[in-house]
C-alpha cells in the first residue's frame, strides 16, 4: 500500500496547490468518507482513496494528463485562485472547473511569467530552495542606483529578518534598473533587500524561471510549453518527461 498525506495526494490529482489545499482544509470545505476533516497530515491509501468532497462535490480520484503553461501576469492580479475581497485572480484567466493552479506566486503589482500546472511534484521542485531553480527579475528602483559597493553587497546576501539571503546575481541593465537572478524565493525578497539601501521597487517584472522565458506571450494571456520546454524543464527539476506529481 502507498499513503501520502491528503496535501500531496490532492495537489497530485490537479485540484489545486497544497497551500491551496491547506487553506480549504482549515475552513472545513474537505470531507472524507462523508465527515469533515479536521486535520492536516492526514495519510490517504492511494491505492484504495475514500470518498472525498470539497465544498460538497465529489473528487476524481483519476490522475490528469500534466499540463504546464507559462502566464504573463498582469500587475492587479492576486497569485491565487480565489480571493475574498474580490480582487481580480488568476482563475479569472482560466477556463471554468480548471484543475490548473499557479505554481509559486507573484505579489500584486509585480508582473511576468508564472508556471501555471496540474503537476503537483513540478510544481514542489520549482518552488522550493533547494532545487536551486533560478527565477530571473527585471526590477526599477527609486530613488538612485546602487554603488558599486553596494551591488556587490546585494549579491553576496543581505541580512534580513529571518536571516542572511543566499548568494544572487545582479546586473544593472540601464539607469535604475537591474537584472536580478535569485535561487530562492522568500516573501518580498527583492522588495526587501533593495529597501536594505534605501530604495523601493517601483517595478518588478519576471522575465525567466529556469529555462523557461516569458519572451513571446502575451500580458494577461497563457500558452502551453513546446515539447522541448517541458522536456528542458522536467530534467532541471530532476523528473523525466512524462512524470505526474
Amino acid at each position: 500500500m502507498a499513503f501520502i498525506r491528503i496535501q500531496k495526494y490532492l495537489a497530485g490529482l490537479g485540484i489545486a496547490s497544497r497551500r491551496e489545499i491547506e487553506k480549504l482544509i482549515r475552513k472545513g470545505a474537505v470531507t472524507l468518507n462523508g465527515e469533515p476533516l479536521e486535520r492536516l497530515g492526514v495519510l490517504i491509501n492511494t491505492e484504495s482513496p475514500p470518498s472525498i468532497e470539497i465544498n460538497g462535490k465529489p473528487v476524481s480520484t483519476a490522475k490528469p494528463d500534466s499540463e504546464v503553461y507559462i502566464f504573463n501576469k498582469p500587475a492587479g492580479v492576486v497569485t491565487t485562485m480565489k480571493d475574498e475581497r474580490g480582487r481580480k485572480c488568476i482563475a479569472d484567466f482560466l477556463p471554468q472547473d480548471t484543475r490548473l493552479y499557479p505554481a509559486g506566486r507573484l505579489d500584486m503589482d509585480s508582473t511576468g511569467l508564472l508556471i501555471i500546472t496540474n503537476h503537483g511534484e513540478l510544481t514542489k521542485r520549482l518552488t522550493h530552495p533547494s532545487y536551486e531553480i533560478e527565477k530571473e527579475y527585471i526590477v526599477q528602483i527609486i530613488p538612485s542606483e546602487l554603488t558599486d559597493d553596494e551591488e556587490r553587497e546585494f549579491a553576496e546576501g543581505i541580512p534580513l529578518s529571518e536571516g542572511i539571503t543566499g548568494p544572487c546575481k545582479i546586473k544593472k541593465v540601464k539607469s535604475c534598473t537591474y537584472s536580478v537572478i535569485l535561487k530562492e524565493g522568500r516573501k518580498r525578497q527583492i522588495k526587501r533587500m533593495f529597501r536594505h539601501f534605501g530604495k523601493e521597487v517601483q517595478e518588478l517584472h519576471r522575465i525567466r524561471l529556469g529555462s523557461l522565458s516569458i519572451a513571446g506571450t502575451p500580458e494577461g494571456k497563457m500558452r502551453k510549453l513546446t515539447e522541448k520546454e517541458l522536456a528542458a524543464i522536467l530534467e532541471e527539476t530532476g523528473l523525466k518527461s512524462g512524470s505526474r506529481g
